[in-house]
């Protein structure tokens, strides 16, 4: 991300005059090149590239991964609207997520979309009982209109070696069920009239960077997947998660040529269409958060530069102590322009919590209100999980793209407004209390 802010500072502190800050840029290009790269080292078989929604579900970022020959991978039927929104075609589309609600089940079978990953059997038994009630409800439906598309989510039980807080592959998390579990749903599934089971799930954490929970895990369910297929269950999809990490600070990223090597070494003399589930490794290094200094404050034990994004921008440094790298930001390159020795200092938002922290004891020299910063690495769970706590307002998403013209800003998201964000409550208020209102 520093040599992309390096390269465009000049347009940067322009987009942060124009759409004001907190602001996330994107790299557009490197989205592309990054979804490029998964197709690439999966290329020798069949294989489907369904991006996380969760990572960051900007329209604009989607369509451009439909248009590369994306598929979805969504955890609510929200995201599941929005991939569709976006052109991601419907037997693209992956509904997984340990909470599905009835009228989000009986919506995705509607919309038809490829299958849905399913995390219990009481959840199982429920996607049955809609799909029973759907053809029900229709006039001659054919058996395979009625037929609810299913995977199931296999927890391997392997530590993924990453935060407790994302990681799913163990016996304590959510999500998932365990091999005797998975046996029996199969079974189950195999012998109901309304239900199919097509495709093996599993995912065991996020922001991975050891290769070899991966492969162990590929390859216990991988066995599974053998065993149910002697038994008559016509897989056709293995699935094999999403998670791989990228560098925030000082992590070893994972080859993408070892990843597709390490699972497929898991799948011989298999026929299966390998379903890979990226977020954050396609947008995570894409995208800058943006924000400007507004002043220092010292203690006799800290110093303080205080920036006008909060953690409510971006949640990530608040709920699992993550790193995003400040880099500073002049009007003629990345670096500032100051010449004033770097000392330790706490770079803080304006929320009123003391975990509104981006990072501590961090060298910075003495800063200027107006000064602009660019926490980097932002592209990934940034935006997709702000909030307006404090009512402050979510920041604008812009997209830099590039083609033989040069770089170009296109505005993906605007900021925003305070009458935006107190719409809805006024619509309420003045329909339960107009007389109240008119009196004042």
């Amino acid at each position: 991300m520093e040599t992309f802010a390096k390269a465009h500072s000049p347009m940067l502190h322009e987009l942060a005059r124009t759409h004001g800050t907190p602001l996330y840029v994107y790299d557009m290009e490197r989205i592309k090149r990054n979804f490029l790269s998964f197709k690439q080292a999966f290329s020798g078989r069949k294989s489907l590239i369904c991006y996380a929604l969760k990572a960051n579900a900007n329209l604009s970022i989607l369509k451009l991964l439909a248009q590369l020959g994306s598929g979805a991978d969504c955890v609510s039927i929200g995201e599941v609207r929005r991939a569709l929104l976006a052109g991601i075609p419907r037997y693209k589309v992956i509904f997984s997520g340990v909470g599905k609600r009835d009228d989000e089940i009986e919506e995705a079978l509607r919309e038809n979309i490829l299958f849905l990953n399913v995390e219990s059997f009481e959840e199982l038994k429920r996607i049955e009982s809609i799909a029973k009630s759907l053809a029900d409800s229709r006039t001659n439906p054919s058996p395979e209109s009625t037929r609810a598309r299913i995977s199931i989510r296999v927890n391997p039980n392997i530590d993924a070696k990453t935060h407790p807080y994302i990681s799913t592959g163990l016996h304590e998390n959510k999500f998932g069920v365990d091999i005797d579990t998975a046996k029996q749903m199969y079974l189950y599934a195999h012998k109901s009239s309304m239900l199919e089971p097509v495709g093996i799930h599993f995912h065991i954490g996020s922001q991975l960077t050891e290769l070899s929970p991966l492969i162990e895990s590929s390859h216990k369910i991988a066995q599974l997947a053998r065993s149910l297929v002697a038994l008559g269950i016509s897989l056709r999809f293995f699935d094999i998660g999403g998670g791989l990490g990228i560098r925030y600070d000082s992590e070893t990223p994972i080859a993408l040529y070892d990843y597709a090597q390490g699972i497929l070494s898991t799948l011989s003399g298999c026929d299966w269409t390998i379903i890979c589930e990226p977020g954050r490794r396609i947008v995570g290094d894409s995208g800058l958060l943006l924000t400007q200094v507004i002043g220092q404050k010292h203690t006799s034990q800290k110093r303080f530069v205080i920036v006008d994004a909060g953690m409510n921008d971006l949640m990530r440094p608040a709920l699992y102590g993550a790193f995003h790298q400040p880099i500073l930001l002049c009007e003629n390159g990345a670096e500032s322009s100051t010449t004033n020795p770097p000392m330790p200092a706490d770079i803080v938002g304006p929320v009123c919590e003391s975990s509104d922290v981006f990072c501590r004891d961090f060298a910075l020299p003495e800063m200027q209100g107006g000064e602009l910063i660019g926490f980097s690495n932002a592209g990934a769970y940034g935006h997709s999980m702000s909030s307006t706590y404090n009512a402050r307002l979510r920041p604008a998403e812009v997209g830099i793209y590039t083609d033989e013209n040069g770089a170009h800003a296109k505005l993906l998201r605007r900021a925003e407004s305070f009458a935006e964000s107190v719409q809805n409550e006024l619509e309420a208020l003045e329909s339960n209390c107009p007389k109240t209102l008119e009196s004042h």
